[in-house]
């Protein structure tokens, strides 16, 4: 969500929809770094929200049932249980999850730095 955050779009009126969007647009990019994987976590569970729209051939979707921020908890662990957690960038603007990934090894980039990456037309 810092993602889809990261830019005031009005990405709120149709949360949903900017969820399916961001998984195909990950996709489409991870698409063109082959030995790459790459995953994102939502807050909550899964929904109705079409995702995929079609199938991801390339992103991981995962959910993390359990309140706000639970998806940080599930990105830290998923960091902390990896064997080389030094492989692994973490997308985020959150302060204490940057902090908690950067102390297991991985390296952080922030939402809006991302999204210039993803999006470089804007």
């Amino acid at each position: 969500m810092n993602v889809i955050g990261s830019r005031p779009d009005g990405w709120w009126r149709d949360r949903a929809g900017a969820m399916a969007r961001l998984a195909a647009d990950l996709d489409a990019w991870a698409a063109s770094r082959p030995d790459d994987a790459v995953a994102m976590v939502f807050d909550g569970r899964p929904r109705e929200i079409g995702i995929p729209p079609t199938p991801l051939e390339r992103v991981d979707v995962g959910w993390a049932p359990g309140g706000r921020d639970a998806a940080d908890d599930v990105i830290a662990a998923r960091v902390r249980e990896d064997a080389d957690p030094g492989s692994l960038t973490v997308v985020t603007s959150d302060r204490e999850l940057a902090a908690r990934v950067r102390a297991r090894g991985a390296s952080v980039e922030g939402a809006r730095a991302f999204r210039a990456r993803l999006y470089p037309d804007g």
